[in-house]
């Protein structure tokens, strides 16, 4: 639990930027699960630090609404002086979540932090794909890379954070969907939610957990 809220510590208080790449590494949804099942979703970023938890829950309730569903956040729900006695009461959790009106209960949690390291070569780049170019031949190989040997390459370090975000019936308390992502070198807590969020809300859209907003505005 420490590590995770580390994490989301460090993420937090990164310098503002741009958006950075979310990619999802896997999802899986509960048979006969669809859009029509839920239009009341309550919000929860699992981690106490407060800065990080409103932007992502404030974030993923913006993107909700604009599929027409109604959003309740833990922040409204469990105030900052919900102590760590009461967050451990199965009782006093949901009948405040239940007491939304809510029929989904989606979860952030950020599972780990990595880092990967590449070597950047100091001219050209490897690819052993190129098979059928200079590699067939001794000298054409040998002269493409022999200048490159006396130009040092050197090594980078991206930071790769590693979430895993679910979706339960609020009733049932049943996981319904879940997606595992991963967010390369964010450079902001906003710069990681404009490509996390918009990761996230098109995976649901495509696992047909949500509604394409184009539907939602047709419809009106």
């Amino acid at each position: 639990m420490k590590n995770k809220v580390t994490i989301f510590i460090a993420l937090a208080a990164l310098l503002a930027g741009c958006s950075t790449t979310t990619e999802i590494t896997s999802s899986w949804r509960k048979p006969n699960a669809t859009a029509d099942n839920f239009d009341h979703i309550f919000v929860a970023a699992l981690t106490t630090n407060i800065a990080a938890k409103q932007a992502v829950e404030n974030g993923i309730q913006e993107k909700l609404q604009e599929q027409g569903i109604k959003v309740d956040k833990s922040l409204d729900a469990f105030p900052p002086d919900f102590n760590n006695n009461n967050a451990q009461r199965k009782d006093l959790v949901l009948s405040r979540i239940q007491g939304t009106g809510s029929d989904g209960i989606l979860t952030i949690a950020l599972l780990k932090e990595d880092t990967e390291t590449h070597y950047r070569p100091g001219m050209g780049m490897w690819n052993p794909g190129l098979r059928y170019g200079y590699y067939n031949s001794f000298w054409n190989y040998y002269n493409n890379w022999y200048p490159s040997l006396y130009d040092p390459g050197y090594y980078d370090e991206t930071k790769v954070y590693y979430l895993e975000t679910n979706l339960y019936n609020a009733k049932t308390e049943q996981l319904i969907w879940t997606a595992q992502s991963k967010t390369y070198d964010p450079t902001s807590i906003n710069s990681f939610l404009k490509g996390y969020l918009k990761t996230i809300q098109e995976q649901m859209v495509k696992d047909g957990l949500i509604k394409p907003t184009a539907a939602i505005t047709a419809s009106k």
